[in-house]
């Protein structure tokens, strides 16, 4: 089986044209009641091609962004390239390469069901400042959604690595209660997504589980992601139930 490191190979610009950011009224909460300010040195751990990082450095924040992946890493750099703020940062969540206590917080986003927890919050009580919260951040497909559901199907069908969104894992999940010691808050904001058929099918493209062009049964998946597209579209437009979630704490 693919390492998690490679399983991200290949699909950055599918990842920059069909993942989404997170809802505004979310980010607007970090700097209005969660102690996020212009002058906040974060370390985005995890941060992709830079969805999240995007909306905290138009905020003026200083953002590390680690990133293992060399191909998310490299399409981060070209996508945030307006932003001087942003420092790209090859590493993991073990050894983000960062100074002690050189962060006021630590986010995040789609990435933690992918680490070693443990090591994780080691490498977060070693980068924080005192008193620095770490925020673990997800968009969130909602399952009473029937396209999410049949969705589902799909990649469960034709997709052998799939287990699930979010690699699995669920609200209040074990590895989140461990990770704060069962010290923590949560928040979740609405934030539904509008496909065209080229985002739709680059949003399926981007998971790590996905087939890749050259798997066997890879046309049979995307004629399959097309014709969910054509079910539920209206004008064009997908709908896709989703909110953003987030926990919070001090470690």
């Amino acid at each position: 089986m693919r390492s998690t490191l490679q399983k991200f190979d290949g699909r950055a610009q599918d990842y920059v044209v069909g993942r989404p950011v997170y809802a505004q009224e979310f980010v607007e909460a970090l700097f209005r009641d969660y102690g996020f300010s212009s002058d906040s040195v974060i370390a985005d751990i995890g941060s992709g091609t830079g969805k999240f990082a995007g909306q905290l450095l138009e905020r003026g924040c200083t953002v590390y962004g680690v990133e293992p992946n060399d191909d998310m890493k490299e399409k981060a750099v070209e996508e945030l390239s307006g932003f001087l703020r942003f420092y790209p940062v090859k590493g993991t969540e073990a050894g983000t390469t960062l100074e002690d206590h050189s962060a006021d917080f630590v986010t995040t986003a789609q990435a933690f069901h992918w680490f070693d927890v443990p090591a994780f919050a080691k490498e977060c009580r070693r980068i924080l400042k005192p008193g620095g919260k770490v925020f673990l951040i997800w968009n969130v497909r909602d399952m009473n959604d029937q396209l999410n559901q049949e969705a589902y199907e799909i990649y469960r069908n034709y997709c052998p690595d799939f287990k699930g969104y979010s690699g699995g894992i669920q609200k209040d999940d074990e590895r989140i209660r461990a990770f704060f010691d069962d010290r923590y808050q949560y928040i979740e904001f609405a934030n539904p997504l509008y496909y065209s058929e080229e985002t739709f099918i680059s949003r399926s493209l981007s998971g790590s589980y996905s087939l890749k062009e050259g798997d066997a049964r890879y046309q049979e998946y995307l004629k399959a992601l097309r014709d969910l597209f054509a079910k539920y579209q209206k004008d064009g437009i997908l709908t896709m139930g989703n909110h953003t979630a987030a926990y919070f704490g001090i470690l």
